[in-house]
């Protein structure tokens, strides 16, 4: 008997909104949710705030972090940080559920979010790429090669449902990265669309990037199906994340 394909993602703007009540709706909203429950993406902007993954090391507060609440969360990883003019989106989504094309494994969801942000840079004309064991994106070229402009990170429930999320710097107040080790390594440069000479409005490039996310995870490539009939078992854990590089770096 053919599958049912599940309802695209709904889409909710949360506007701006403070970390921990989200926080706390995400972990609700993945309780409750049920095998045929729709998958959600969240946009939000949260005030200024540096969160914790399981295990961080608060040695990465650096002079000036005091002046910024810090919140424990259960990603993996270590400290990143959000605030204004910077682009979050979390994505509530069960991987085990049938796709079109099949379930997602942790990894190939990954790369469909960082996909994501490269596209929606790519039409601000900005080059963004992966670098090898550091889930996030990077600028591709110039002075500024290897600097961060967006990070994700993603709590994988054993049951296959995740929360948590992406963020795209857009045109932020960027000292705050200064007060950190970002993720957890020092010297890491962060940077912003801004920065980088593309002028954006903030509600543009939330909807781009949530539209071009919605449009990633609801495709599948030939190469990803190959993958899948080759492998047996999802890779996600209930106490897990898919970022190996710190865990976590939103």
């Amino acid at each position: 008997m053919p599958s049912i394909r599940p309802a695209q993602a709904i889409i909710r703007d949360l506007g701006r909104a403070d970390y921990e009540p989200v926080f706390a709706a995400m972990r609700a909203f993945t309780d409750a949710r049920e095998p045929d429950t729709t998958d959600e993406l969240w946009i939000v902007e949260h005030p200024p705030v540096f969160t914790l993954g399981l295990g961080a090391d608060r040695g990465h507060l650096l002079a000036g972090a005091h002046a910024v609440p810090v919140v424990q969360t259960d990603r993996g990883g270590e400290v990143t940080y959000h605030g204004p003019g910077q682009v979050v989106i979390y994505l509530l989504i069960d991987l085990r559920r049938n796709k079109p094309g099949g379930k997602l494994y942790a990894r190939q969801f990954v790369e469909k979010i960082e996909q994501a942000i490269i596209n929606v840079l790519e039409a601000y004309n900005l080059a963004g790429e992966r670098i090898a064991g550091a889930p996030g994106i990077y600028i591709a070229g110039g002075p500024r090669k290897g600097a961060k402009i967006a990070a994700l990170g993603l709590k994988v429930r054993g049951n296959g449902c995740t929360y948590h999320g992406v963020s795209l710097n857009v045109a932020m107040d960027l000292a705050p990265f200064s007060w950190i080790n970002p993720c957890g390594y020092a010297g890491l440069e962060t940077v912003d669309m801004r920065s980088m000479g593309a002028e954006a409005a903030l509600a543009d490039v939330q909807q781009a990037l949530a539209r071009e996310l919605v449009r990633q995870l609801s495709t599948r490539a030939a190469q990803d199906e190959s993958q899948d009939a080759s492998q047996n078992t999802p890779h996600t854990a209930s106490n897990n994340t898919t970022e190996p590089h710190g865990q976590a770096a939103k």
